[in-house]
Order: structure tokens, then sequence, then C-alpha cells
């Protein structure tokens, strides 16, 4: 997972056109760790196309892109920490929300149909803030006691403040009203969640 120190406004921004650009490009030859300005002006994201679509925007889909596998890996992350904590906290934290994250999962899949974007992982191998990727969870997975307890916290540290961040996002800039008070619940709740978590 990328750590980013950049202060929240300005990360803010970043993420918005990396979700533009990550959107835009092809699997193959794109890196989230390399995202060189663009010289023919914004990325073209995909374009709602059902019956429901009229009301969402390009910062609706890309959001919802986004989030779809940001939640995919922190359910992989919440499944495996019963089995690998001893740490009584830890182990109720991941219990407690796992069901929660399932939930989120369902419904922003709900919310990318209804816009008529078809479902597809615009960010798969991508390292970018807030992602549990495959080396992260190779870690996770050697590691024991307290070691995976601090890589644990760590990694549900920065998906829970990267989806805050990228909520508010959605909520000043998204056009769907369903998205974006979705957007609203997902900043308070994974909000809350935070203050839970040891820094």
């Amino acid at each position: 997972m990328k750590v980013s120190t950049i202060g929240a406004s300005v990360l803010v921004v970043l993420t918005v056109l990396l979700v533009s650009r990550c959107v835009a490009a092809e699997p193959q030859t794109h890196s989230a760790a390399n995202h060189p300005p663009s010289r023919s002006g914004p990325a073209a994201l995909p374009t709602p196309t059902g019956s429901a679509s009229g009301s969402f925007n390009r910062t609706d889909i890309a959001w919802l892109q986004l989030m779809i596998p940001m939640t995919e890996q922190a359910v992989r992350l919440l499944e495996l920490a019963p089995g690998k904590t001893s740490n009584p906290g830890i182990k109720r934290f991941a219990v407690e929300n796992v069901a929660d994250r399932r939930t989120t999962l369902r419904k922003l899949r709900d919310l990318l149909r209804r816009s008529g974007v078809p479902e597809s992982n615009e960010h798969e191998g991508h390292d970018i803030p807030g992602m549990v990727i495959p080396d992260d969870f190779a870690a996770l997975k050697r590691a024991d006691g307290a070691a995976f307890d601090r890589l644990f916290t760590k990694d549900a540290r920065e998906y829970l403040t990267q989806s805050v961040l990228v909520a508010k996002s959605e909520q000043k800039s998204g056009a769907d009203r369903d998205t974006r008070a979705f957007a609203a619940a997902l900043e308070k709740t994974h909000g809350g969640q935070l203050t839970r978590l040891e820094p």
C-alpha cells in the first residue's frame, strides 16, 4: 500500500486526478506510481449509459470504480485478522466491521449498476493510497503477533483514511444524490472506525 504524507486537501485533489487517469489508462501500461501530466487535457472517463444514468457524472463513476476494489481488499484484510492476531481489540474490530464492509460493497455495486457503467477493476495492480495490494497481503501472512497487528493497523488506517478523503471529494463534486448520500454515510462511519484503531 502506498503511504502518503502530503496534506489532506492536496491529497484529495491528487486522488481525483489519479482516479481519472487510472480509469482511462490501459492496465498493461499504467502504473499508479507514474502519472505524467496529460498533454491532451483531462482523461476521458466512462460515460454512463443506463436508463437511470442521467443523474450520474464522471466523479460519481470514478469514485465508485475506486471504492469497489478498495473495499474488496478491505474485506480480505478484515477476514484475515481473526486467524492471525492474538489481540482481542483487533479481533473484535475485524469481526464487527467485516459485515459492514460486505454491505458497503453491495451498495457500491448497486449504485454502479444503476449508473449503466459495467463493473471492471480499473485499478488492478496499481499501488495507490488506501489499496491493500498483494505485497501487503504477503507481508501480513508472513507476520505473527505484534508484527501482524502493526501491519494490520497500518493497512486498515490507510484504507479508512483514504476512503474518508475520497468520500469528501465525491460529496463535493458528484452529481447523483444517492451516491453522494452514501459517500457522506461512509465518511461518517469510516471516520468513527478510525478512532478505534491505535495510530
